[in-house]
């Protein structure tokens, strides 16, 4: 089972973000579970050209997202998507191992 599963969509997302700021050739999208939020645990994604010694890297379709090791406990499995429709835009986390989320989906239990 890979870590962290990145959709075409959310791929093709990060590259046109990166791109955009000229930063597609050193930096990555780093996935983060921190504390907090109104079930316990929340998704932070923010670009990093940082490598850590404890990161876990998944290359798809031309972009790289890390995720490091604390993190990667609560995101095996997790698909990263994008969405961009008349109802919702932006980012959407599918995780097989958050036991609660709450109503707007940004923060999670496990």
């Amino acid at each position: 089972m890979a870590l962290v599963n990145v959709t075409d969509s959310a791929a093709s997302q990060i590259k046109r973000l990166l791109d955009s700021e000229g930063k597609l050739e050193t930096h990555a999208l780093r996935m983060k579970v921190v504390g907090g939020g109104c079930s316990g645990l929340q998704y932070q994604l923010m670009f990093d050209d940082a490598v850590r010694e404890d990161d876990t890297a998944v290359k798809s379709e031309g972009v790289t997202v890390r995720v490091d090791e604390k993190s990667a406990l609560y995101l095996v499995g997790t698909t990263l998507d994008y969405v961009d429709s008349l109802m919702e835009s932006g980012f959407k986390i599918d995780n097989p191992n958050a036991s609660n989320t709450c109503g707007c989906g940004s923060s999670f239990g496990a």
